[in-house]
């Protein structure tokens, strides 16, 4: 691989080795080539990690190695790491930003700030928890299988077929990178591990495994998939399906039973400490995380301190709504009112999920109905509501978003947990799909898809939470400011949300780095929030396995408001929302640093424009 690697880094040196590094003057035409070509240098690089993954490949709508999964090892992270070396010092030593135009300079610094990151955090690559109750392999492997991995004909299905059979390959490199962290002392608290088994456990029942009624979600999605191609005869119907069976029999489950014994092995030896801070270096780390995540260098304290301000300030607009629908009590008084009574929650039955989904459709359709009044650029990518599936729902979070495919092939997924409708109040429907959804993070993910003039390292590799989920954020408010919101107990959801990600910046930091146990974060929520006691707790719980990850949501979202507020002022009658939200989204995902200069530079220029 490393020689492979060698031979296409050597083709891009001769392909487009830069001229002599020497100032020259450079006529408007020369920079546009010169940019053309780091560009394409870029699209280069990026496309050698693509043939090197079958697994993006999928993801991206290609079927090349659709039959394959790719290596995931210490000595494939170490040819990662290799190739990002050589990528770097082969951009610094053949590009001069000082000959691009302004995007693709701006590309060049992104470009090695990301990949010099990657290095400098390779430290830290085993500071995780692969297997936790909000994400890991053991749950990717099927969601993969069931919702990216297509199957359009017979080939598509037999590469699902053989990718089934190679399960136990898989589960082999999740078991060894499980056993690399306990050596080292990186365990997960104790509470994890039963999300874990129970999570295998619901991955293996069902028919082909047991007797009962109930059929496997794998095999009831292969069947589907398969009875839909009207191409096949019913011969090849059968065998695939027969086959889908004896691979579910002799390659899954014993690759999930031997993992269930694997964390039942680590969970005896692991402890209730809930925060990063115990594992070796942890201090360190979570600085180094929140810095990655918020793309700032606010330190814990100053984080914690901004998440103490908004939960007083978004707690003084609660109480001007309880005053407003009347209600009679304190403000803890009325989260028990919006907590407990029924006609905030749909019934935990089957029409009444089918309701939820139905409505959140609805909304996202006046949504996409009032576009025009706030964005120039809309996506293409087609949206689809879904429900979580059954096997992953005890234990996935409410709501979250899957993008589309770049070609078209796969919509963008909006997904809802329905296990606990108790979970999912009425009057939040709003905020999560205006959130998850449009203008949220299908139109923000999807935007960038599609640019055309970027590389693709820009549209579809760089990736900054406090951005994306800042937009997230910002996307749940916008829509107030034309109308939306009209039922005061919404606004209050929205508001909920808000107070929601500002507690995450107290409760985060708390856990990480004040050394808070899981019942103080726990009561932190329950004290300051509507939200009941089982949603707090799953909340305290994802910020243990996922440290810094929930500050980026209010961190992201107040600098865009910040910008959006000092540009409204600058520009007085010359500002136009439409115009900011496409400096926004138009160049693809960007640290917030990168956005504030992007806003000025639009800021000045429109400044310029006036005075001309």
């Amino acid at each position: 691989m490393n020689k492979i690697y060698s031979i296409l880094a050597l083709a891009f040196l001769a392909l487009f080795a830069c001229e002599d590094a020497k100032e020259t003057s450079m006529t408007a035409e020369e920079i546009k080539t010169y940019s053309t070509k780091f560009n394409t240098a870029l699209d280069s690089i990026y496309e050698v990690y693509v043939q090197m993954s079958p697994v993006r490949q999928t993801y991206l709508g290609m079927k090349d190695r659709q039959d394959e999964w790719g290596i995931s090892n210490d000595s494939m992270t170490q040819v990662y790491y290799d190739m990002t070396v050589g990528d770097i010092n082969f951009v610094k030593n053949n590009f001069d930003p000082s000959k691009m135009d302004i995007q693709t300079a701006l590309t060049y610094r992104m470009w090695l700030n990301d990949n010099q990151q990657g290095i400098n955090n390779h430290k830290w690559r085993y500071h995780n928890y692969p297997v936790n109750q909000m994400f890991g392999s053991h749950t990717w492997f099927p969601t993969f299988l069931m919702n990216v991995h297509q199957i359009t004909n017979e080939t598509d299905a037999r590469a699902w077929l053989a990718r089934l059979n190679k399960i136990d390959v898989k589960i082999d490199e999740l078991i060894y990178s499980l056993n690399q962290r306990t050596e080292k002392g990186i365990l997960a608290p104790k509470f994890v591990y039963p999300y874990v088994i129970n999570d295998c456990e619901n991955l293996i029942t069902g028919y082909p495994f047991d007797k009962s009624d109930m059929i496997n979600p794998l095999l009831k999605d292969f069947t589907n998939d398969v009875n839909k191609l009207d191409s096949l005869d019913e011969n090849t119907k059968s065998e695939l399906l027969a086959n889908a069976e004896k691979a579910l029999i002799e390659k899954f489950q014993p690759s999930y039973l031997k993992l269930i014994e694997v964390v039942k092995s680590i969970e005896a030896q692991a402890n209730e400490d809930d925060g990063i801070w115990k594992l070796p270096n942890g201090d360190e780390y979570y600085k180094v995380a929140l810095e990655r995540t918020t793309t700032t260098q606010m330190t814990p304290a100053e984080i914690y301190e901004i998440g103490m301000s908004e939960v007083e300030r978004i707690h003084i607009e609660m109480e001007k709504i309880a005053e407003k629908v009347g209600f009679e009590g304190d403000l803890y008084d009325f989260f028990d009112f919006m907590k407990n009574d029924e006609q905030f929650y749909y019934p935990n039955t089957e029409e009444g999920k089918q309701a939820y989904l139905d409505k959140n459709i609805e909304l996202i359709d006046a949504m996409k109905a009032r576009l025009d009044e706030l964005f120039i650029t809309k996506p293409k990518a087609k949206l689809e509501v879904k429900a979580v599936e059954a096997f992953r729902e005890k234990s996935a979070g409410i709501a979250f978003y899957n993008s589309a495919a770049p070609d078209g092939s796969r919509p963008g997924y909006y997904y809802v947990n329905l296990y606990d409708m108790k979970a999912m109040p009425k009057y939040e429907m709003e905020a999560l799909s205006f959130h998850e959804a449009i203008p949220g993070h299908h139109m923000q993910i999807s935007i960038a898809q599609e640019l055309k003039d970027l590389p693709k390292f820009r549209t579809m590799e760089a990736g900054y939470t406090s951005y994306s989920e800042g937009w997230g954020l910002y996307s749940e408010y916008i829509p107030k400011e034309i109308g939306f919101y009209t039922d005061p107990y919404s606004d209050f959801g929205r508001l909920s949300m808000e107070l929601w990600r500002a507690c995450r910046l107290v409760v985060d930091v708390g856990i990480h780095s004040k050394k808070w146990t899981r019942q103080e974060g726990i009561d932190f929520y329950v004290e300051n929030t509507p939200a009941g006691e089982a949603e707090c707790t799953k909340m305290v719980e994802r910020h243990i396995v996922m440290p810094s990850q929930a500050t980026a949501y209010k961190i992201g979202q107040l600098k865009i408001l910040d910008l959006r507020n000092k540009s409204r002022e600058m520009l007085g009658e010359q500002f136009d929302i439409r115009e900011f939200h496409d400096v926004v989204l138009t160049n693809g995902p960007v640290p917030l640093n990168i956005l504030e200069e992007l806003v000025n530079e639009w800021v000045e220029s429109k400044t310029e424009a006036v005075e001309v």
